[in-house]
């Protein structure tokens, strides 16, 4: 199995245009999100952080079949 570093650098680059827009758009609301997880318990951050994990392998499994 071999890297295809055009792919995972256009997997990068799609991520940080995603993450910038609700920053961009709203600025109020990217800091109430940000100031929500700043407060939530490290927990519930990880089991966050475990289901968009599971959830990125699911649909990269699905899309590369």
């Amino acid at each position: 199995m071999t890297i295809d570093w055009h792919d995972l650098g256009t997997a990068l680059a799609l991520y940080l245009v995603l993450e910038g827009m609700l920053p961009f758009v709203s600025p109020v609301a990217a800091r109430r999100l940000f100031l929500a997880i700043a407060e939530s318990p490290g927990t519930q951050i990880r089991i966050v952080g475990l289901a968009s994990m599971i959830a990125g392998v699911t649909l990269l499994f699905l899309i590369r079949g």
